[in-house]
């Protein structure tokens, strides 16, 4: 199972929210090429970059945080946050990301999202799925529709998307333990899906669980920055 270290970008800075709520934020680095640096040096492949700023406003903002992290560390990197348009996809390939984070657009534009993945392949995309209850949230959290998480899973699956993470957005930043029952349901129904879990992971209890379940990769974030998992136990892991 791939570990991958999430950093949430506001203001060019490495932070976290509790539940998607910008209004809990918490500052944990100035510089994320830093935090990548560190990463990478731990034997960490891959990291989960989310532009926060772009979300909120619908277009990409931090490119040049991707930009810098891609141009000095190897790591491989997934990048979501405010692409909604083409040309904001073209800016997340052109500054390093190896695969483009898509959410809310595969929820409210489908039919963009479909001409992305003949246009670039399906696997060029991370699919971004947040839970409230069973049901998609978009809009960085902010609003949850009546779309199934297993539906909407199920529709992207069958037009090639390979990776597909999912969030408990009531977990999340909550250093709870993952939603390993609602996981569970997932890789049951698409064992092909190269599933990543996201939100709740508080210890390297959680991973071992999450990697017994089958889970492809786990994404990480408060619990490395607050100092439930060290840097020096996810080396043993591998």
């Amino acid at each position: 199972m791939e570990i991958i270290p999430a950093i949430d970008i506001i203001d060019g800075k490495c932070v976290r929210l509790t539940q998607g709520d910008y209004a809990q934020k918490t500052i944990y680095n100035e510089n994320p090429l830093e935090v990548a640096k560190a990463f990478e040096a731990a034997g960490i492949k891959r990291l989960h970059l989310v532009d926060l700023d772009g979300a909120k406003a619908g277009t990409v903002q931090n490119w040049k945080v991707l930009q810098t992290i891609a141009a000095n560390t190897s790591l491989v990197i997934d990048f979501g946050g405010g692409i909604k348009q083409e040309k904001d996809l073209a800016i997340v390939f052109e500054s390093g990301a190896a695969y483009a984070t898509i959410g809310s657009l595969a929820v409210k534009s489908p039919t963009i999202f479909v001409e992305w993945i003949l246009a670039y392949g399906a696997d060029k995309f991370l699919l971004g799925a947040d839970v409230k209850d069973r049901k998609i949230a978009v809009a960085g959290w902010l609003e949850t529709t009546e779309l199934n998480i297993m539906d909407f899973l199920g529709d992207y699956l069958s037009k090639g998307v390979e990776q597909v993470f999912c969030t408990d957005v009531s977990k999340d930043g909550k250093l709870e333990g993952p939603s390993l029952e609602l996981y569970q349901e997932i890789l049951e129904t698409y064992p092909e899906a190269y599933f990543i879990a996201s939100g709740g992971v508080s210890s390297m209890e959680d991973l071992y669980a999450l990697k017994a379940l089958g889970c492809s990769g786990a994404i990480v974030g408060k619990a490395i920055y607050e100092g439930r998992i060290t840097l020096e136990e996810l080396k043993t892991f591998f």
